[in-house]
C-alpha cells in the first residue's frame, strides 16, 4: 500500500494533490493501492472520482506539526512503512519525527531547508540550482524532469504535428486565477483568427459562470472547468498560454508550443529556466507586470511562424518522456 500525505484548497490550489494522483495512477497500474492522509475534505471528491482511498485527519492544513500525534497513531495503526509528503507546509520537526518511525519520501521544489528524509524527489528543471548532492549524503536523491510526475496519458507521446498556422489556441490558468487573466486575455486577443479558443478554468476559479455568459455567443470560444482530460485540449492545441507549475511539463511531453507566465513565487525558477534553456517563452508576473499585452504581442508574433513553433516543439517534448510517475513508484517499490 502506497500512503500519500498531501492537501488542497483555494490558497494551495490543486498541484500537490493533481501530481500525486498521477503517482497514485501509475502505483494501480504496478499493482499497488493508494490511500491518501488528508488534513481536511478538500481533497476528498476529487479523490474519490480517481477512485482512491483516504483518509481525513481533521487537522489544519497549515500547521503540520500539530498533526503529528494523529499521524504518528495512523501509521503505527496501519503498519505504514512508507510515506510519501508533498506539501510546502512541512518543517524541519515533522520530518524528523515522521523519518524515525517511518521511510519518508519527499517531493521538493523550494530547497527550503535540508530535509531529513529517506528520499528526496525534485522534477524541477531548476533543481541544479539547489546543489543537493552538496547537502545529502544519506539520503537518495532522485534529480531532474525525468521524474516529473505526469497521468499514463502523458507517457512517451508522438511528435507533435505542427500547422502552418495556429489554428486552436489554450488558456491555462492552474487551480486559481486571483488576477482574473483568462478573462484579460480573452478581452484582448484577436478572437477572429481562431478555429478555436479553449480556456481551462482551475477548480477554484471563482468566475467560471460568469466568463461562460459574457462569451456564451461566440461559437469558437469553449469554457471548460477542472476538467479530468486535460490532455485531449492540450494534443488539440497549436499554441498555449499557461501559468507555470506541472502543467508546463505536460505541455511538453505534447509538445504544444506554449508561452508562460506566473500567480506565485514558487513558479518563478520554473518558467524563468524555460525561458533561459529556450523552450518556453516566459512573459511576465501576473501579480507586478501587465501581462495581457505581451501575451497578444507573442500570440501575433507566434501565429504564422511555423519554424520557431516547430524548434520549441522538438526541445520541449526532448525534456519531458512523461514516464515520471512510474519511475517515483519504483523509488517507492525498490529504493527505500
Amino acid at each position: 500500500m502506497l500512503y500519500i500525505r498531501t492537501d488542497m484548497n483555494d490558497i494551495i490550489a490543486t498541484g500537490h494533490v493533481m501530481r500525486c494522483l498521477a503517482i497514485a495512477e501509475a502505483a494501480k497500474v504496478q499493482g499497488e493501492d493508494t490511500t491518501f492522509l488528508l488534513a481536511d475534505e478538500q481533497a476528498v471528491n476529487l479523490i474519490k472520482e480517481r477512485g482512491f482511498q483516504f483518509l481525513v485527519l481533521h487537522t489544519k492544513w497549515n500547521d503540520m506539526e500539530a498533526e503529528l500525534p494523529m499521524i504518528e497513531t495512523v501509521i503505527k495503526e496501519r503498519n505504514i512503512e512508507k510515506l510519501f509528503i508533498d506539501s510546502y507546509q512541512v518543517t524541519p520537526q515533522y520530518l524528523k519525527k515522521l523519518t524515525a518511525i517511518v521511510k519518508t519520501i519527499y517531493i521538493d521544489d523550494l530547497n527550503a531547508f535540508v530535509y531529513p528524509v529517506n528520499a528526496l524527489i525534485c522534477y524541477a528543471n531548476f533543481w541544479e540550482k539547489f546543489h543537493y548532492k552538496d547537502n545529502y549524503h544519506k539520503t537518495k536523491l532522485f534529480l531532474g524532469p525525468k521524474y516529473t510526475p505526469l497521468r499514463k496519458e502523458f507517457y512517451n507521446c508522438e511528435k507533435k504535428q505542427i500547422k502552418s498556422q495556429v489554428e486552436n489556441v489554450i488558456l491555462l490558468s492552474g487551480g486559481t486565477d486571483n488576477y482574473d487573466i483568462l478573462n484579460q486575455i480573452l478581452e484582448k486577443i484577436e478572437k477572429s483568427q481562431y478555429q478555436s479558443i479553449d480556456v481551462i478554468c482551475g477548480r477554484y476559479y471563482p468566475n467560471y459562470h460568469v466568463l461562460c455568459e459574457k462569451y456564451s455567443e461566440n461559437k469558437n470560444i469553449h469554457i471548460y472547468q477542472a476538467v479530468s482530460n486535460i490532455e485531449y485540449y492540450m494534443k488539440k492545441a497549436d499554441f498555449a498560454v499557461a501559468a507555470g507549475g506541472t502543467t508546463l511539463y505536460e505541455l511538453c511531453a505534447l509538445g504544444v508550443p506554449t508561452i508562460s507566465y506566473s500567480l506565485a513565487d514558487n513558479q518563478l525558477d520554473n518558467v524563468k529556466k524555460f525561458q533561459e534553456d529556450g523552450m518556453i517563452d516566459y512573459i511576465g508576473d501576473a501579480r507586478t507586470d501587465n501581462i495581457v499585452e505581451v501575451i497578444v504581442s507573442y500570440l501575433e508574433k507566434y501565429h504564422k511562424n511555423l519554424e520557431i513553433r516547430m524548434e520549441k516543439s522538438e526541445k520541449m517534448q526532448k525534456l519531458v518522456d512523461g514516464k515520471g510517475a512510474e519511475r517515483i513508484v519504483e523509488i517507492f517499490r525498490k529504493e527505500i
